[in-house]
């Protein structure tokens, strides 16, 4: 054999080997760190509105590497007024949506393919709140009074809440269309104003309202509170991908808990996110605050963080009957399943 030949193939050789440890390294590299990206299996998240505080433990879940850690990609879509977070789980848009009960049940009544995984606000935010000067010291005192409301399914634990006292909004007060400011409370067009705890409330208090001015109608205490932030899934989709919604959830949970004990942190990944001017960082650190004892209420056990409270949604769904918002009573057994949460805790 020419001798040349046979130099070029000994070095054809041992450049092939190379390569092959080369290869083999990387592959061990790609192993010892878990999933690659190629790996990762993605997921969309519709929100019910525009990064805020209100949304904090997802963004953590992503700036701190919980979903990637349980092999997810997560894409996060903003939500807005024009968006229906149902219809857009439902056809298929996004994964997984977040939204109010009694936002789903009439979108499951309509037959779309929707069904709840889990509860992640466990209290109502929702709360009158009045001037003192104005003399609201119960809910009785609404009568003959202008009580605003932002309607458009915001409204039925306020229509609740006018019932068990007896109050009729068409003749024994005057129940008005609310902005989505609080400039009609702070010039005094109504007397008593809808507001979350976590937004509109902290709004009055930047104004330079002290908490001993306000008197607040909170519809926890009244027993007539309605969930709110839940997580729902097609239930299409999540007949296939039951393992990567408790995933979902499971990294989610622990976004929460990340944003519940660094506030700070979790207020930056929204900031991050959140349109510029839309929003202060003051603001959002209290909405942060208010939106932590929704989650962990005083009380309530942390290890139950996203669990499903049958007899709070039941008195949702009865409230939800009772007003309109669904024409039959809810079916339970399908409006959301336990399933997902009891994969999540039994890792």
């Amino acid at each position: 054999m020419n001798r040349n030949l046979k130099a070029h193939r000994v070095m054809f050789m041992v450049l092939v080997s190379t390569l092959f440890v080369l290869l083999l390294s990387a592959c061990d590299n790609d192993s010892a760190s878990g999933n690659t990206d190629d790996e990762l299996i993605p997921v969309k998240l519709q929100l019910k509105w525009v990064p805020q505080a209100q949304f904090a433990g997802y963004f953590m879940a992503i700036e701190q590497g919980y979903y990637e850690e349980e092999g997810l990609d997560v894409e996060i879509v903003a939500g807005g007024p024009d968006i229906v977070p149902e219809q857009q789980v439902a056809n298929g848009a996004a994964d997984i949506g977040i939204g109010w009960v009694a936002s789903l049940l009439p979108h499951q009544e309509q037959g779309l393919p929707l069904v709840q995984i889990s509860q992640v606000y466990q209290k109502s935010g929702l709360v009158l709140v009045s001037k003192n000067e104005v003399g609201i010291s119960s809910p009785e005192d609404l009568a003959g009074k202008k009580v605003g409301n932002w309607m458009g399914g915001n409204e039925f634990e306020i229509l609740a809440l006018f019932d068990k006292y007896g109050l009729d909004q068409n003749s024994d007060l005057s129940f008005v269309k609310q902005g989505f400011t609080m400039d009609q409370f702070l010039s005094g067009e109504i007397d008593a104003a809808s507001a979350m705890t976590y937004n509109e409330y902290q709004v009055v208090l930047e104004e330079g309202f002290a908490e001993s001015d306000l008197h607040v109608i909170d519809m926890n205490d009244e027993g007539v509170a309605m969930l709110e932030d839940n997580l729902f899934a097609n239930t299409e989709w999540l007949e296939e991908n039951k393992e990567t919604a408790a995933k979902f959830v499971r990294a989610s949970l622990k976004g929460w808990e990340a944003a519940i004990e660094d506030p700070e942190t979790a207020v930056d990944s929204v900031m991050s996110e959140a349109e510029e001017g839309s929003t202060s960082r003051d603001h959002q650190l209290k909405m942060m605050e208010e939106v932590a004892k929704l989650i962990l209420p005083e009380g309530f056990d942390p290890a139950d963080i996203g669990k499903i409270d049958d007899e709070m949604f039941k008195q949702t769904a009865d409230i939800a009957h009772e007003y309109g918002v669904i024409e039959e009573p809810a079916d339970l057994d399908k409006a959301y399943t336990h399933e997902i949460m009891e994969m999540v805790n039994e890792e």
